[in-house]
């Protein structure tokens, strides 16, 4: 039994196949390790910036429900209706 053991362990040892396909999964998992990090370390920044990104399209007036909207100015003599605005305010 231990002489059935030591034999297939030094077959294994011999293999060349096998070889590749340990040296792919150490990239992989060096791979993964390396995105998880990457995440950890950055998410909070990217979840800030896209914030600040989101403020800065509300506050242009970006929006969709702006882009077509129609506008009404009011002067002395009553009010005029003006057309569809591209979202860009005087």
């Amino acid at each position: 039994m231990i002489n059935s053991l030591k034999n297939l362990s030094t077959r294994f040892a011999r293999d060349e196949d096998g070889i590749a396909l340990t040296e792919y999964l150490i990239l992989l998992g060096l791979l993964t390790g390396a995105v998880i990090a990457a995440v950890l370390l950055f998410g909070q920044n990217l979840a800030a910036s896209w914030g600040q990104w989101a403020i800065w399209v509300d506050d242009a007036n970006l929006g969709p429900d702006e882009a077509t909207s129609t506008t009404t100015t009011t002067t002395s003599g009553g009010s005029t209706t003006g057309g569809s605005t591209t979202g860009v305010t005087p």
